[in-house]
């Protein structure tokens, strides 16, 4: 069964950073694209950005500079540091596979970000 455990959210003010990691289980991790998503309130969920198995990145328009995806394949741990954060930042945030698995989306961890 695959599994995605997401933790490291919070309240932060506008300009601060804050770390995301994403444990996996139930898959071979280092054989899969992975990713970051995000739904804020009224919105769909959206990508932010994916890492290959090779490392290479892919962050969105958006968030480009601002956020940085990165892999510890030993760890099945995928993460995602975000730095000069926004208040339309504000969401939960998932990981899951790119593209992802339709059934398997954790509990998400909620990024508040402050004006």
């Amino acid at each position: 069964q695959v599994q995605f455990v997401e933790s490291g959210g919070g309240l932060v003010q506008a300009g601060g950073s804050l770390r995301l990691s994403c444990a996996a289980s139930g898959m071979t991790f280092s054989r899969n694209v992975v990713g970051w998503y995000r739904q804020a309130p009224g919105k769909q969920r959206e990508l932010v950005a994916f890492i290959g198995t090779g490392g290479s990145t892919k962050p969105v328009d958006s968030v480009k500079g601002r956020f940085t995806i990165s892999r510890d394949n030993a760890k099945n741990t995928v993460y995602l540091q975000m730095n000069s954060l926004k208040p339309e930042d504000t969401a939960v945030y998932y990981c899951n596979a790119y593209p992802y698995f339709k059934d398997y989306w954790g509990q998400g961890t909620q990024v508040t970000v402050s004006s």
